[in-house]
């Protein structure tokens, strides 16, 4: 796959270009907006990784540019803006994706998997929803009875994969595949421990258990019987 990076960064646009080659993809790279703009318009790339704040045209500008031309393609935003209503503008300006730095580069590459997977043009489900319980994907807030629950990075991609098997047995191994993109077992119970963090956050206020496990299984999410 061709990956274009829009980065002004030296040293965060180097370390992103060599991981990607080795992977086995090709990639391009520009140092501020208006080169960016000018070699995502060729029309020869399958995503994009974009800085918000770059020089001569940024990040945020630059997308929406992208999108008013109908361009399709793959976006995903690398930056250090990191507040919800960041987030919010950058999903709403047409990003795919948003990942803040410091950034994991194993996260990075299983963002970049995920949207490279996806079909060019695919209408993503925006709300997830199990009862009681709101996921808005666009927004990254999770309601449970009208309360917005705050949760970290992890713990939302956990709920939302949860949540997308609602009614299923959730293995740990498949947990640690999906989450956190551990194709082995890292021998910790980084699983168990951010499951325990995400109940008690859910539940916050004697709220019925959502989270049931499932002994010698894994885990299901579905309301209290």
């Amino acid at each position: 796959m061709i990956i274009l990076i829009i980065e002004d960064d030296n040293e965060t646009r180097d370390y992103v270009s060599a991981g990607l080659k080795e992977a086995g993809h090709t990639v391009d790279s520009a140092r501020d907006g208006y080169e960016g703009l000018l070699l995502a318009k060729e029309g020869k790339h399958d995503l994009l990784i974009v800085d918000r704040m770059l020089p001569d045209l940024d990040g945020l500008t630059l997308v929406k540019t992208l999108r008013s031309a109908s361009c399709t393609v793959p976006v995903l935003f690398l930056t250090t803006m990191c507040g919800i209503d960041d987030r919010v503008e950058g999903l709403n300006a047409g990003a795919d994706d948003y990942l803040v730095k410091p950034f994991a580069f194993s996260e990075l590459s299983a963002r970049v998997n995920a949207l490279l997977r996806r079909p060019r043009g695919t209408v993503e489900q925006k709300v997830l929803q199990v009862p009681g319980l709101e996921i808005d994907l666009m927004k990254r807030v999770v309601m449970r009875s009208g309360q917005v629950i705050d949760l970290q990075p992890t713990e939302f991609r956990l709920l939302e994969y949860l949540v997308r098997h609602a009614g299923q047995v959730v293995t740990r191994t498949m947990l640690l595949e999906n989450v956190w993109d551990f194709h082995f077992d890292p021998k910790t119970n980084i699983v168990e421990t951010h499951i325990s963090r995400l109940r008690g956050k859910l539940n916050a206020g004697k709220k019925s258990d959502l989270i049931h496990t499932v002994r010698g299984s894994g885990y299901m999410i579905h309301e209290a019987a």
